[in-house]
Order: C-alpha cells, then structure tokens, then sequence
C-alpha cells in the first residue's frame, strides 16, 4: 500500500500510520510482512486452512495463502494499512479479524483459532451422517459457493425443523449473495424461533440481531444498523466479545465513530481486556487523533505489557511521539 519513499519525509511517515492513499493506488504493495497460526479450538494446528487478506481502502488488493503442515502462514510485500483477515478452513466458521500492517517494524504474528459450527445436538439431531451435513455447507461457505451450501442448508433445515438456529448460517449465505434484504428476513425468523428456546433463545437472538446489524451496515443504513446491534447488546449485555465484534464490523467498513462506540462498549463490559484498547488506538490512528490513539495505546500496554503486538504498539508510540517534537 505504501512506497518506500514515506522515509524521506513526515507526511509521508503519518500516512503510513493514519492510513492514506498513496500505496493503495499500487493495489496493496509495500513491504509489510506478516505470519501467522491458525489453531483448532484445542490448540491443534490446522494445515491446510486458507488466509486471506483484504485492503481496507478505497484501492481493492487482496493476497491469499494456506497454512503449512505446522499451521503457520507468512506474507510478505504488503502496504501499510488496515486489512481484513480471514481464515476458514473445511468444517470450522471463518474467522475475521482487522490487522494494522506497518512497513516500519516487525507485524505481530497473529494467531486465530477456529471453531466448529455451534449445532444444538439435543435439540436437533446427533447422528453423524447429518451433523455431516452442517460441515460440507460450512466447507462450500468458505469456499464462496453459497448456492451450494444454501441447497443443503435448506434441505437439513427441512428434514430437522427444530434445528432452527441454521437459518443463521442461510442468513449468512444470502447476505455474502449480496441478497441482503433475504438474508434479514431469515435472520428475523430464527430471532422470532429463538423466543421459545430457553436453553439457547438469548445467544441465538444476540447473534441474529448482531447479523441483522451487519446487513444495514452494508446496505448504508447506518441509523438501522446501530438501532439492532444495540438490541443484540441489550440481549446479552455481559458479552464484551459481541461488542468488539460489531467494533469490527463498522471498522471494517471504515465507520470509524461507529467503530469507537462499540470498542468502547467492549471495554466498558470489561476493563481489564486489552483487544478493543489495541483497536481503539488504530481507529483514531485513522482519525488522526493522535492524543487518543496514544491514551489507548497506553492503556494496552498496562494490561498487555508484552508479546508481539505490545512491541508493535511501543514503535507506533515512539514514531508518534517523534511526529510532535
């Protein structure tokens, strides 16, 4: 994303950091380098597991990869910026996540655990031929192909209706389908189901009506998006992760004011959770609000004083603190 020239001059050193034009025009192209782990959720390494990483910019770019046998992955000629990462594999939900690559310092290794499709069992079904199902969608989900996991998604939810939490997965193939309104329609209806499920009805509500949120997000519709991720909120308060996870959604889709409020949620819920102050600090990065980035910055580093991504933090601070001399 950016030239190398940012050295020679400090307009060029801060947009390295906010985040501008330059590198995007060159599709992505810089020398940011990244690696990283992708873990099942007992801490095995999954081989085989695809990463891809997209330029949060005005300028599309985006770069692929698949773990080796150790589960790691490495890119290399990345721009300076904010890029969307995300990482499937056949059977797991993808996961994703924002990461800040610098052109100036080591990138911390990110490290990303996926998890299988939560299924209600008891609720549902146990055998293994269908629960087989649920994966080989999962599978052709990741792999982009939503008509086919929708063919059997639908087909599953017909032979086992009281498995009504798959229609969070259909709402998810039609909104990456770009059916969005489709997919807020079927999202409702689990949400409506989720009423007389008192094991799973909270969790299930929280999710349809974060998704919901995400769909007015892509449609534009900002005022709609806030009035259901507040639902969502209001329905499992206590969830710092839902939160930050609709931090990330407007910050992937560069609303940042949005993006601060919910970062900010998350640490309201709790204090004492280093991500949103590490995302907080990136978000008004992007708004040149150096001030804050630095007080949130701060703040990450008291409760997360070492690792990759503290190192990260410290060299963004240094250069910030060079740019006010």
């Amino acid at each position: 994303m950016r030239t190398s020239r940012w050295l020679f001059s400090v307009a060029l050193v801060l947009s390295f950091f906010i985040g501008v034009q330059p590198a995007a025009a060159q599709g992505g192209r810089g020398k940011g380098r990244v690696q990283g782990l992708v873990l099942d959720e007992a801490g095995t390494p999954i081989a085989g597991a695809k990463v891809l990483m997209e330029l949060l910019s005005k300028e599309t770019a985006e770069r692929v990869e698949t773990t080796d046998k150790d589960g790691e992955w490495a890119m290399i000629d990345l721009g300076s910026g904010n890029w969307r990462l995300t990482v499937s594999f056949e059977g797991y939900i993808p996961t994703t996540t924002t990461v800040f690559i610098s052109q100036l310092q080591k990138n911390p290794k990110v490290i990303l655990k996926l998890k299988k499709p939560e299924i209600d069992k008891d609720a549902v079904i146990t055998d293994e031929a269908s629960l087989a199902y649920i994966e080989q969608a999962t599978k052709l989900f990741n792999e982009k192909q939503y008509d086919q996991a929708l063919v059997i998604l639908e087909q599953f939810l017909a032979q086992n209706p009281k498995a009504y939490q798959v229609q969070l997965l259909i709402g998810d193939c039609y909104r990456e389908k770009g059916e969005v309104d489709k997919a807020i329609e079927i999202y409702n209806k689990a949400v409506e189901e989720a009423k007389a499920d008192e094991k799973m009805g909270r969790q299930v509500t929280a999710k349809g009506l974060a998704a919901i949120g995400d769909c007015y997000v892509r449609k534009n519709d900002i005022a709609n998006a806030q009035v259901f991720f507040k639902q969502s909120i209001d329905t499992n308060p206590d969830n710092e992760t839902l939160a930050y996870t609709v931090g990330e959604v407007f910050f992937s889709n560069q609303k940042l004011d949005e993006a601060i409020q919910y970062f900010t949620k998350a640490t309201e819920i709790k204090p004492d959770w280093a991500p949103p102050y590490h995302k907080l600090g990136l978000v008004y990065l992007n708004k040149t609000d150096y001030d804050k980035a630095k007080e949130n910055f701060a703040k990450f580093l008291t409760l997360e004083p070492e690792g990759e991504l503290a190192a990260q933090v410290k060299s963004i601070l240094e250069y910030l603190d060079k740019i006010k001399k």
